[in-house]
Parts: structure tokens; C-alpha cells; sequence
């Protein structure tokens, strides 16, 4: 899975962490946390995911108060690429 990690002004955004939590195998009993960091273009690259998982993939962005995700089924494609802009978190007040 390939992403380029943008902000809300379309730059590249250095140093933002992208986290997926993986549950595999029989019975989903296998657990993997994963994290890679962007580089200066914003890019980051995960190798090696597994091809069979019940719920698929959700990625998680951050940086510094900013997130953003994404969402992929590895069944149905292959070397999948993301743009995901990072956006401030919405606080709600009382």
C-alpha cells in the first residue's frame, strides 16, 4: 500500500505517521501493529500485507493535531495507492 500524505493546502506533509492495525489467520487471532513514518514528499510505502483479512484494512494518518484515513480490501486490489489529505481534528463543545 502506497500513500502520499498531503495537508489541506495540497503540500506533502513530513514526518506524519501512518498506523494499521492487522488481525489475520484462523480466526483473526494473529495481531500486527504496524507504523511507518512520510518522508519530505509526503510518501510512506507498506510491504508485505496480508492478502486474506476478514474486515480489510483501515489506515490512520496523523500529524501533530491533524488526521486522516483510508480504507482498502487487499482481495479485491492489489498494490493499492492512497492520497489522504490530513485535516484538525473537530472538537465538540459541552
Amino acid at each position: 500500500a502506497d500513500f502520499t500524505i498531503t495537508g489541506t493546502d495540497n503540500k506533502p506533509v513530513y514526518s506524519a505517521k501512518v498506523k494499521v492495525h492487522i488481525a489475520y489467520g484462523f480466526g483473526s487471532f494473529h495481531k500486527l501493529d504496524l507504523e511507518v513514518g512520510t518522508n519530505v514528499d509526503g510518501k510512506a510505502r507498506f510491504t508485505g500485507l496480508p492478502e486474506r483479512v476478514k474486515k480489510g484494512l483501515f489506515f490512520e494518518a496523523s500529524e501533530g493535531d491533524r488526521t486522516g484515513n483510508a480504507f482498502d480490501d487487499p482481495e479485491k486490489t492489489c498494490k493499492s495507492q492512497f492520497a489522504v489529505t490530513l485535516r484538525k481534528s473537530v472538537q465538540e463543545t459541552p
